[in-house]
């Protein structure tokens, strides 16, 4: 064998090697790509997770239900999943656990038209809502009805497709969805600017950890390293959106052609609102406060009737956390 030849042959196998090196990831979205998801295109678009050897899957869900059962049964890594939803399903034998945060603040909400406004929680009473049986609000309904003194028996659930929420209220198909307060320019693009009412949770005093990103027993397990390193590169991506979302915004566009540009950008805005926070500023992106996240625990015990009670340390952990700190300027 000539030099040539052993030196193409040595490379061939180095360019071998390299490619059976990246590790499948598979990351669940909690629904279709919203602004609430930008930051693991731009971490792929900008080789974050290829840098970590990771070959990342982002895959839709139809709500954190939806996710966690993904999670449990070996058919995703890690996925987006509202924390209140991995408190719950915790006590029914579920093993996820969420091991980052996306929100710092909580987007649990209620939309409805002003034709036929939602303001208050006793509006709710005789209404039909619309939201997959894995959404977040749907689950956590329970709890906010308690807390807010209504009667759940008088709320007429209906099942309907996370994509078919915008179209089922601005059609009057439904008096309310359940959605993220992020979700508020994809409603008015459908049904009008300034015609869409909001009833944001938090005014009514059940204020919770929100969007989180959680993994499998299984990951968390087998795979700790390539958790880590999954994490640290999507919080880079969390990152690179804060210090410039225009940009953030073309890469989004270029990777999902089929996002309406400036609804989306409008939608990614009111998500970052929701990070910029104290505690990420001091602590690091997606930074889970023990004392914040044990409060979100009580609240769910308290007031959403599980068979048994949640415990703090089965729903969260910071053991494959890498601190990403806030960009120093925003635009």
């Amino acid at each position: 064998m000539t030099r040539t030849m052993s030196l193409a042959l040595a490379a061939l196998l180095a360019t071998t090697g390299a490619a059976s090196a990246q590790e499948k990831f598979t990351f669940a979205l909690n629904w279709f790509p919203v602004g609430d998801h930008a930051a693991y295109w731009v971490a792929l678009d900008k080789g974050y997770y290829k840098a970590k050897g990771l070959d990342v899957t982002l895959e839709n869900s139809k709500g954190s239900g939806d996710v966690i059962a993904k999670l449990d049964t070996g058919r995703a890594d890690a996925g987006v999943a509202d924390s209140a939803v991995v408190i719950a399903a915790s006590t029914r034998g579920a093993t996820v656990k969420s091991v980052g945060m996306i929100w710092d603040n909580t987007a649990l909400n209620f939309f409805s038209l002003k034709s036929n406004p939602i303001t208050k929680p006793k509006d709710l009473e005789g209404k039909n809502l619309g939201a997959p049986p894995g959404d977040s609000q749907r689950q956590m309904f329970p709890g906010f009805a308690k807390i807010t003194g209504i009667d759940p028996n008088k709320v007429t659930w209906v099942n309907i497709e996370p994509a078919a929420k915008v179209a089922a209220l601005a059609e009057k198909r439904l008096d309310g969805v359940g959605d993220a307060s992020t979700g508020l320019p994809l409603y008015e693009k459908a049904s009008g600017k300034g015609s869409v009412a909001m009833m944001m949770w938090a005014d009514f005093g059940f204020d919770l950890y929100s969007l989180s990103i959680a993994a499998s027993a299984k990951t968390m397990k087998e795979r700790p390293k390539v958790l880590k390193d999954f994490l640290e590169a999507s919080y880079m991506g969390w990152r690179d959106v804060m210090a410039d979302q225009k940009a953030a915004m073309e890469i989004f566009k270029r990777r999902v052609p089929e996002i309406d540009y400036d609804t989306i950008a409008e939608n990614m805005q009111m998500g970052l609102a929701l990070m910029n926070t104290e505690r990420y500023a001091k602590n690091g992106i997606g930074w889970i406060d023990e004392k914040k996240m044990c409060n979100s625990v009580d609240l769910v015990n308290t007031y959403m009737g599980l068979a048994k009670k949640a415990d703090c340390k089965d729903v969260y952990t910071m053991d494959f956390y890498t601190k990403v700190e806030m960009p120093k300027k925003t635009n």
